[in-house]
């Protein structure tokens, strides 16, 4: 069944996650882990036809290694970072946490937060940016 589905359906596949991915590589491991996938559950392909299906599991895959990929790359620039900068993001951007609060709670006044806040950030980019991460 793989290699029949591999045969009729990669090329269009292909070419299909290549404009969601605009990543060749990328786009070759989710053509395979579609296929993969569809021959292990053939249940995947639905009441539609097989194109359809295919197309319906690749949107899947690329959007659920996106939020994981990106956590992990942010994770990754954050270990980057001061420990006074990671703490202010985190807490601000991850916990929710006011300036005010994290002022009270690690007692330097609001201002030395907003910078924090500031100079992390940027911070935060270029690791990002390091890692291929591009952006505004």
């Amino acid at each position: 069944m793989l290699r029949a589905l591999h045969d009729e359906h990669a090329a269009t596949l292909l070419r299909y996650v290549l404009r969601l991915t605009d990543d060749e590589q990328r786009a070759h491991d989710v053509v395979q882990e579609v296929l993969l996938r569809v021959s292990k559950k053939p249940d995947l392909l639905g009441d539609h036809d097989v194109a359809t299906s295919l197309y319906s599991v690749a949107r899947e895959v690329v959007g659920a290694a996106d939020p994981a990929l990106d956590s992990w790359l942010i994770s990754d620039a954050l270990t980057q970072l001061t420990p006074e900068h990671r703490t202010v993001i985190i807490r601000a951007y991850y916990m929710g946490q006011s300036v005010s609060d994290l002022a009270a709670e690690l007692d330097v006044p609001e201002g030395t937060i907003l910078s924090r806040l500031h100079y992390g950030l940027r911070a935060l980019r270029l690791a990002l940016q390091e890692r291929g991460v591009t952006g505004p």
